[in-house]
């Protein structure tokens, strides 16, 4: 009987060493993640309050920085002025330290007036990156109350851009297009799917599906309209009074005909989000399609961090621009679209059936974001998180420098990437 015990007590003690053995395999196997993410978020604690230092009115929020290197920023009536609150509110969802908190609640706060916005169709962008995530961390029913009621006016702020006759959120006003060669009467630009996620929370919100019907209608007719065969983007099109495709154009991208880096990124996250409300296998196909299109691309760079435009320079892509008339001597990389890419390809990759290899590609974005050629040292590039982003090449307007959406999708995408084994 006592042998019977002791081989039993054995037996216990190896079972019991092999679950250790394979407890720390595990942990392991976890530490390089868990380490990327850490390291990530102390740099962003560091920079961001720098920016905070920086950064007291609360009438301007930053954007992105002068040519002298201090932060350049912009006022309510912009549409990246939400991106500084929905950041700190990852900083605290990360943390969970009440100071990152306070101050997201004081900069979503600054936003109130947005909510009246109609001048363009970038409410969306403006109010959930901000609101919409305020209101997952927020406690007091009253504030809750409040928020949401700021969200109900942003979609019928949001409406007010829809006309029936076209199905979609008309983008900008009437304007030239960059170049001054074509008026455009119905601009809609493929960003536009981007405003999509706060009329689609309104619907579950109030019940009431006409704002989530607007979403879909806009996402079907986007679809239509602004892929190419091969599943690439236009940036913008122009529609006439009845609906009927007029223009088929770029405001930001290398060409007409080429694809605009950060619009391809929109359009995979985009469409993949829109399956998520809507579980339409249309929209989820749209998105794996954008997604493979973008991930295949014999010119994305080894470090999956891609080119401001996956077309410039090559043959068959003509601009009305040169890199000299706008002092760049090379192709700029655009890492707000690298950090939203990567953001989208981690949900496409929870309903792809071949989830995994977007999650791959995704994990590299990531870890080539987190190198020392795009996060920024602690106490450099004014506060911002991440460097080498472009606005628009052809409007010579911020072409290698750090854009606060761009740190934003960093921050949404190493928290998504935390939550996925």
């Amino acid at each position: 009987m006592k042998l019977n015990l002791t081989k039993k007590r054995r037996n216990l003690l190896l079972v019991s060493a092999l679950a250790v053995s394979v407890t720390a395999s595990s942990f392991l196997l976890l530490s390089p993640k868990t380490e990327l993410i850490k390291k990530d978020f102390a740099v962003a604690e560091n920079q961001y309050n720098q920016l905070l230092k920086t950064s007291t009115d609360l009438t301007q929020f930053p954007r992105t920085t002068n040519k002298d290197g201090s932060v350049r920023s912009t006022d309510i009536k912009d549409w990246t002025q939400g991106f500084f609150a929905g950041g700190l509110w990852y900083l605290y969802e990360y943390t969970q330290k009440p100071e990152w908190k306070a101050a997201a609640t004081k900069w979503t706060e600054a936003l109130e007036q947005a909510q009246f916005l109609t001048e363009h169709h970038d409410v969306g962008f403006v109010m959930y990156c901000s609101y919409g995530n305020a209101i997952r961390f927020e406690k007091d029913p009253k504030k809750i109350e409040l928020y949401n009621k700021i969200l109900i006016q942003s979609a019928e702020s949001a409406l007010t851009r829809f006309d029936p006759k076209v199905g979609l959120i008309k983008s900008w006003n009437a304007k030239k297009s960059w170049d001054n060669k074509t008026m455009w009467q119905y601009p809609v630009i493929i960003d536009n799917m981007m405003n999509l996620e706060m009329l689609c929370y309104v619907s579950k919100l109030t019940g009431n599906p006409k704002y989530k019907d607007v979403a879909i209608s806009h996402a079907l007719n986007t679809m239509k309209n602004h892929f190419r065969p091969d599943f690439s983007t236009y940036h913008v099109v122009d529609y006439a009074p009845d609906g009927k495709v007029l223009h088929q154009q770029t405001n930001q991208g290398y060409a007409d005909n080429s694809t605009w880096s950060r619009g391809q990124g929109w359009a995979i996250y985009g469409f993949t989000m829109m399956y998520r409300e809507t579980k339409d296998k249309r929209f989820l196909e749209a998105a794996q399609k954008a997604a493979d299109f973008y991930i295949n691309h014999p010119n994305l760079p080894k470090d999956k961090i891609p080119f401001w435009d996956f077309n410039a320079e090559q043959k068959g892509y003509k601009p009305d621009f040169d890199y000299a008339a706008n002092k760049v001597s090379y192709i700029p990389r655009d890492a707000s679209a690298g950090s939203l890419t990567a953001s989208g390809l981690l949900e496409l990759s929870t309903f792809a059936k071949d989830g995994k290899k977007y999650f791959t590609q995704a994990e590299l974005m990531l870890k080539s974001l987190s190198g020392d050629k795009y996060l920024a040292k602690p106490g450099t590039n004014a506060g911002f998180i991440l460097k080498h982003s472009v606005g628009s090449l052809p409007h010579k307007s911020e072409i290698d420098v750090p854009l606060i959406y761009a740190d934003y999708y960093f921050l949404e995408a190493l928290l998504r990437y935390q939550k996925l084994k």
